[in-house]
């Protein structure tokens, strides 16, 4: 058993220390800070697509440091992720943090001749982790949702999460505790025994602008916490930012979580003045403590953390709803029916639709056919049927499982459209189905099915 599960175990709150790997550069790593004990956790290209990756980095500290390692999907495939768990085991290491990812620098929407960039799926990670075993498995979750749409798809998400097998939940940094005690409550609610922690993060006044400068996916920074860390700057104040770190900590604590992810602190001495603040605060009960919290950030209302309501979406159309209704009675007609199967099985278990010519003509048919009214690209492995006949391929990074944490008020996180998973768990909620979201894990497509027809594959059962 890891040191981490041993924590998480005897519900022995605990700090997960963040750490880049943009550098080779060597870094003390505490053993406890505050008296909680610490473990490492390395990231995974945060810096750039090219950093150095969380097990290259894990080899450079002393084996008996306590790590986790950071896998994002980005642009990664099943394959890639399978390596990785053979060459984790074989180093040692057994705590895993895994995450779709934000989206790459270099995105390729599969424009000219190269190949579109896909992103392996968390659920699909877990799933694959749980199946080779040995490993304790952690899974990213963003409570800091404003769009009813697009919290409901995040739940829903964090349910498929769940099933798939994690054994932790770290939140997407945010300073909305009220979010935070949602996911708790959700989880008691749910009589789910997954442990919970929550990212925090010093924040500065250049740290919330860099965020917001370069619009970091999923992370809510308003004008009402930049004025407030501009006043605090204008006035030289430094303290506030660890006061409120500090806080925010022993809230978590409070609330039952089992431990922080704490990010932008490796520094000793951003360390001390955390630690020297969450012993001042440390015999305060939680009202006490979140009274202090509001008074330094100038809460007045508890929406201060919320960002500015706009709409980027549409209630559901009774178009929709009839286009639903309409592909899913062709689908059980032609696809689950048992005359569809056993006729689909006669015609496509012959050789004739191997041959070039007819394989790319059922291609060309398929595409014609489903490109238009779904926007299919070919994947072989049609999904449509537990995506509410809404494609995944037309998510920038083809997720069939539910929406990553980049959201901002139902917008994808590439700014120009909006996220699939928000319409689809609208549509959801209009025709009855929310269970199918959260209970059907749906497997990843291997590479090698792609660009052939998922009508063949489907009665091939391949």
């Amino acid at each position: 058993m890891s040191r981490l599960s041993h924590y998480l175990a005897q519900n022995q709150f605990c700090v997960l220390l963040e750490y880049l790997t943009s550098t080779q550069e060597i870094l003390p790593v505490p053993q406890q800070l505050a008296g909680f004990p610490v473990c490492m956790t390395l990231a995974d290209r945060v810096h750039s697509d090219t950093d150095l990756s969380p097990l290259d980095a894990a080899n450079l500290y002393a084996k008996d440091i306590e790590k986790v390692l950071h896998f994002a999907g980005k642009g990664r495939d099943i394959s890639d992720f399978e390596n990785f768990l053979t060459a984790a085991k074989n180093s040692g290491q057994h705590n895993l943090l895994l995450l779709t990812g934000d989206k790459l620098k270099h995105h390729n929407f599969g424009e000219g001749q190269q190949p579109r960039t896909r992103y392996l799926e968390s659920v699909n990670a877990v799933m694959a982790a749980k199946k080779q075993g040995g490993f304790l498995i952690g899974v990213a979750f963003n409570p800091f949702k404003y769009a009813e749409a697009e919290q409901d798809a995040q739940y829903f998400k964090l349910r498929k999460k769940l099933t798939a097998g994690a054994d932790f939940i770290i939140t997407q940094l945010g300073y909305d505790i009220a979010a935070l005690q949602q996911v708790k409550s959700f989880l008691t609610e749910q009589h789910d025994a997954q442990k919970i922690l929550a990212c925090v993060m010093p924040l500065t006044l250049a740290r919330a602008h860099f965020m917001v400068k370069h619009q970091v996916a999923g992370i809510v920074i308003t004008t009402h916490m930049l004025k407030v860390l501009q006043e605090e700057k204008t006035l030289g104040l430094t303290e506030p930012v660890y006061q409120r770190c500090a806080l925010q900590i022993l809230l978590c604590q409070h609330l039952g979580f089992a431990g922080v992810h704490l990010s932008a602190c490796h520094q000793a001495e951003e360390q001390l003045r955390l630690q020297r603040y969450i012993e001042t605060y440390r015999a305060l009960d939680f009202d006490a403590c979140l009274s202090l919290w509001n008074d330094l950030w100038q809460v007045q209302t508890g929406k201060e953390f919320h960002p500015e309501l706009r709409s980027y979406s549409s209630p559901i159309s009774s178009a929709q709803i009839l286009k639903y209704q309409h592909l899913s009675f062709i689908h059980d007609a032609f696809f689950e029916s048992k005359m569809a199967k056993g006729v689909g099985r006669f015609i496509f278990k012959s050789h004739f639709w191997d041959q070039t010519p007819m394989a790319h003509a059922l291609l060309k048919t398929e595409w014609v056919s489903k490109h238009a009214i779904v926007g299919c690209e070919s994947c072989g492995q049609c999904r449509l049927g537990e995506t509410l006949y809404i494609c995944p391929e037309t998510c920038p990074k083809g997720l069939a499982n539910g929406p990553c944490g980049g959201t901002t008020l139902d917008r994808c996180e590439f700014g120009d459209r909006e996220c699939i998973h928000s319409v689809k768990a609208r549509l959801a909620k209009a025709v009855k189905q929310t269970e199918i979201l959260k209970t059907e894990l749906i497997p990843t497509v291997p590479l090698h099915i792609r660009d052939s027809s998922s009508w063949k594959n489907w009665f091939r059962d391949i």
